[in-house]
């Protein structure tokens, strides 16, 4: 199917123009700024000046598949991803069986070559003992390792130092990173006990998970980076202690990036009071300050890429104890809009969200032919909509079946999705006959 794509608003590369958009087979034919070349043979499809932009890639979430689809799956993840505008995802290891070998990472893949309408890659989990299988990661065909330094689930926190340093050595490709330091965070927990016994209040969080713990955790990532000339990637920044460890050179050839995701860049301390479990995550939402800082990062190139880690639970997992009660919460349906909706606020530019949330993730990861708008690149794309809506049980779409921005009205909606050239969501309706595409990567 080819298709043209007129009167786009299209925001790309630091820029917003008027174009219309050829797209033949998979890929991105023609941008045309003249509004006035003459194309046969496809569906005209008028978006009428709404906002053209490259699909989002989302470079950290846990769809839960398989061993904990109860939580989430493949498929269900990466139907509410199109959903809300992002055409690519990069899943993690921590599922059941913990994918941390190449036969198991590949099961992972071919489930996804039959379930996900959107594009997809598989992080390898690290242990203190899988070295042997972390050689053999292809870089052209998977995203990179997840290391775990600190708050995993089995056997996937690495905390021998001795193995660490190995790893950070021998791995052939990019290392993502969850830094928050283990013994810091027990140390907390047990101090709270002894006042609160097992009713902690969820207030509390961020002081037991405390910048404290990030910031001991993440600098050891970066050090040891430094010294083994390792490819690191760092997750869910949160604190702005953490920010003044990376630099504002270019993203495309720095070493050492960094991530910061949606929750932390929305709400501060201040929800737990009114959300309570429901915006606990792991590494924890922290203060007003933090995130401020966070932003400022983000747009001065310290930080690189906004991301949701997506990690859903059920409703009935979430209103559990502090104790009992699982951190992580389900985001990727309303990621983007949450973006856009700081752009209301004047806290960030539409070009900016653009930037860091589909040409960063595209730049540092070297995706193939994704996360801008140009010709010969594939056609993932999708239209937004500036019209007013709110976040109601009816309208999410996650299996879980909650979401930490219910009742939130939005000023911007994804009104279409194309994935590899093909409309896979058009105004709250889905074409399943297409799947994604495995990423390939340019390394």
């Amino acid at each position: 199917m080819a298709y043209l794509i007129k009167n786009a608003k299209i925001i790309n590369e630091g820029e917003i123009f008027s174009a219309n958009v050829f797209v033949k087979d998979d890929k991105i034919a023609c941008i045309d700024r003249s509004l006035s070349k003459e194309f046969s043979d496809c569906k005209i499809i008028d978006i009428e000046d709404k906002y053209l932009i490259p699909g989002v890639i989302d470079d950290q979430v846990h769809f839960r598949e398989p061993g904990l689809t109860h939580k989430g799956d493949i498929y269900e993840g990466a139907k509410a991803a199109i959903a809300g505008g992002t055409t690519s995802f990069m899943d993690m290891p921590n599922v059941i069986p913990q994918t941390t070998t190449i036969d198991l990472l590949e099961e992972k893949f071919n489930i996804a070559s039959n379930n996900s309408l959107a594009n997809y890659s598989f992080y390898l989990g690290a242990t203190n003992s899988n070295i042997e299988e972390i050689k053999k990661i292809d870089p052209k065909t998977v995203c990179g390792l997840k290391v775990f330094m600190g708050s995993s689930t089995g056997n996937m926190l690495v905390d021998d130092d001795d193995k660490l340093r190995e790893i950070f050595t021998e791995c052939p490709t990019l290392i993502a990173t969850h830094c928050e330091d283990t013994p810091t965070i027990e140390k907390n927990v047990e101090k709270y006990k002894e006042i609160y016994q097992d009713n902690i209040p969820f207030e509390l969080h961020p002081v037991i998970r405390s910048a404290e713990a990030c910031y001991k955790s993440s600098s050891k990532a970066v050090k040891l980076a430094k010294e083994c000339g390792t490819r690191l990637h760092i997750l869910h920044l949160s604190t702005e202690i953490e920010t003044s460890l990376f630099s504002n050179e270019d993203r495309k050839t720095k070493k050492i990036t960094g991530e910061v995701c949606v929750h932390h860049l929305w709400f501060n301390e201040e929800a737990y009071k009114t959300k309570g479990n429901f915006v606990r995550w792991n590494p924890a939402i922290k203060s007003e300050n933090d995130r401020i800082a966070l932003i400022k990062a983000l747009k001065e190139g310290f930080l690189d890429v906004v991301a949701t880690d997506h990690a859903p639970h059920t409703a009935e997992e979430k209103k559990g104890s502090y104790l009992k009660a699982p951190g992580g919460g389900p985001l990727v349906q309303h990621s983007l809009v949450t973006m856009l909706e700081l752009t209301e606020k004047n806290e960030i530019s539409l070009c900016e969200v653009v930037d860091k949330m589909c040409h960063a993730p595209a730049d540092i990861f070297h995706i193939e032919k994704r996360g801008y708008i140009k010709e010969g690149f594939y056609a993932d794309l999708c239209v937004v909509d500036k019209k007013e809506w709110k976040v109601e049980k009816d309208n999410i779409l996650y299996k879980c079946g909650w979401s930490p921005f219910e009742d939130q009205v939005f000023n911007y909606k994804v009104d279409k999705t194309f994935v590899n050239g093909n409309l896979i969501f058009d105004n709250g309706l889905f074409n399943e006959e297409f799947k994604g595409k495995r990423l390939s990567f340019l390394r």
